[in-house]
């Protein structure tokens, strides 16, 4: 599984339309995410470091809860972007989210789990084993 990281606002117009999940490294605006979802009509998930989501309006909220849009909290750690746009979830983790899920361990115990091993944030681990996003 791929995240696009944008880390400015001069990085929208160059995305691919058919990106689903995007992380934003940077304080966007409400233009910014209509921007994006005009340039992005397939995105599902906008993950924004915590910091960055407080400051959200309240009109964006519904927004992008309008468009079906989840918003979640969380960093990619570890991720240069001079290195690839993309930060990469590995097959196995996602293969192990979706076991764990499919056996009926509880969210918080595949969360702490998973979050022990890698570096995803517990938002994301959520996300991922909610939307049942296969390998």
């Amino acid at each position: 599984m791929r995240i696009r990281v944008i880390s400015s606002k001069t990085d929208i117009p160059k995305l691919n339309q058919n990106e689903k999940m995007i992380h934003l490294a940077f304080r966007a605006s409400n233009v910014d995410f209509i921007n994006l979802i005009q340039k992005c009509p397939r995105l599902r998930m906008i993950q924004l470091p915590p910091s960055y989501r407080r400051t959200i309006s309240n009109s964006t909220l519904a927004f992008l809860n309008m468009q079906d849009i989840e918003l979640i909290e969380g960093d990619v750690w570890g991720h240069r972007k001079d290195l690839d746009e993309y930060f990469i979830i590995d097959d196995d983790v996602l293969a192990e989210i979706r076991d764990l899920t499919a056996k009926g361990v509880k969210i918080e115990d595949v969360t702490a789990q998973i979050q022990a091993k890698g570096r995803l944030g517990p938002n994301l681990i959520k996300y991922i084993a909610k939307t049942k996003i296969t390998v």
